[in-house]
């Protein structure tokens, strides 16, 4: 009888191994702010950092509104000679500030789209989540001469189908793997610690440019010192990527 416990024992095990190995290579799971979810592989997925040894990180700016902070930051970055960042613009500021555009074109730095209208795209229909995005891309190809490729939704909300009809519009979501929450305006100090405290080879890391964030231009100038101390290079998001492979992560189905 002994025997046969453990020979049952063993068989149940191997069984075990082989459910679970299964269901590793059809599924994935992906936990985020506490929530636990299983995904299909084959699932789109949003960019958040890249898999590399090269100590490089992409410093990358959102703008959706205001006329005092994108000016200042621009300059911080042309003192200290960080030749490559990224902006995410959102297309209404865009056409209101076609000067700072210019700047930030003239300087050589990367240019994203951050979507037409400030809203979240996933409590959107289809026909409005494409409208939105291919509004964005009209207006700003048209302000920058260029085509964006790279788009960072309003708020960082999406679902599966906004990383699908992002992709059938020709553009990669790029998220960020450490958030400054410079938006929080919690000191300098603050988002100093945040940011060095989170960095990592590959990194993608969100500071903002919008009037909001009223600390940003008095942390980024530590930031950018304390990561060069550390060994660290600044690209853009698109240098970054041609690196080598992305770290995604899939998302909720939050709508049909």
């Amino acid at each position: 009888m002994n025997y046969f416990y453990v020979f049952n024992g063993r068989k149940l095990k191997r069984i075990l191994i082989v459910a679970v190995a299964i269901l590793f290579c059809i599924a994935v799971v992906y936990v985020e702010k506490d929530n636990v979810s299983v995904f299909s592989l084959t699932e789109p997925s949003a960019i958040y950092s890249v898999i590399t040894d090269k100590k490089v990180v992409a410093l990358t700016f959102d703008i959706s509104w205001g006329d005092k902070r994108a000016e200042p930051i621009l300059q911080i970055l042309q003192d200290k000679e960080v030749k490559d960042a990224t902006f995410f613009l959102s297309s209404p500021w865009a056409k209101t500030h076609p000067e700072v555009v210019k700047k930030i074109i003239g300087n050589a730095y990367e240019i994203g789209s951050h979507g037409h209208k400030h809203v979240n795209y996933n409590e959107l229909d289809d026909p409005d989540i494409r409208k939105q995005i291919q509004a964005a891309h009209a207006i700003l190809s048209e302000e920058t001469g260029k085509s964006p490729s790279l788009i960072r939704l309003p708020n960082g909300a999406f679902d599966k189908r906004v990383l699908r009809i992002a992709g059938e519009l020709g553009y990669r979501v790029i998220q960020w793997d450490t958030d400054s929450l410079d938006w929080k305006n919690p000191g300098a100090d603050q988002i100093v610690k945040r940011v060095l405290s989170r960095v990592h080879p590959g990194d993608i890391i969100l500071l903002h440019a919008s009037d909001s964030s009223q600390q940003t231009h008095l942390a980024l100038p530590i930031i950018i010192d304390k990561l060069r101390a550390k060994g660290y290079t600044f690209v853009t998001v698109s240098e970054l990527l041609r690196l080598t492979d992305q770290r995604g992560a899939p998302v909720p189905d939050q709508g049909s």
